[in-house]
């Protein structure tokens, strides 16, 4: 009896976790489509910009501690920064080492999917905008499908979001 208690409980929880994350990542979703009007720049000129600290892995707008900004992670040799980007001049205003164990495991990710593409996620977020007429581009990943590298493009059109795949090989 006990035993199907503590299941059972655990299964609240982790379902009560789930739904807080899927309303975390609906608030922050919410966030960056009310402010993305602001930024003055494209997705495209921020990991260009961000490319004078380095590679650039990937790419956001995002809302941080209350803060709309728009991110750029990059690699140079072995070491993996966060490049902040100013979203209406495209001037770097910050870049920092990653120090979080969370955000260093998502770099290096991206580096080892980064090292097998043959195009850049600038071409990519380009090529999934030509294809969703309306939509601007609030963030690229890289990831591996199928042990192939593709870009995955987060687009945004007023409220609405949709993510499209690209190629990155």
């Amino acid at each position: 009896m006990k035993k199907n208690t503590v299941l059972a409980l655990f299964a609240i929880l982790t379902a009560a976790s789930a739904s807080a994350a899927l309303a975390d990542d609906a608030s922050d979703k919410a966030a960056v489509a009310k402010q993305i009007g602001s930024a003055k720049i494209t997705l495209q000129q921020g990991l260009a910009a961000g490319e004078a600290q380095g590679h650039a892995i990937s790419g956001k707008f995002e809302v941080d501690e209350g803060k709309f900004q728009l991110s750029v992670y990059t690699v140079k040799g072995a070491a993996l920064q966060e490049v902040i980007v100013d979203y209406t001049t495209g001037k770097i205003t910050k870049a920092e080492p990653l120090s979080e164990a969370d955000d260093v495991a998502a770099g290096k990710k991206q580096v080892a999917v980064m090292a097998k593409a043959t195009t850049t996620l600038k071409d990519a977020v380009d090529k999934a905008e030509k294809q969703t007429p309306g939509f601007r581009a609030v963030s690229v990943e890289p990831k591996s499908k199928a042990n192939h590298p593709v870009a995955v493009v987060t687009l945004v059109k007023g409220a609405q979001f949709k993510s499209v795949s690209e190629p990155l090989e």
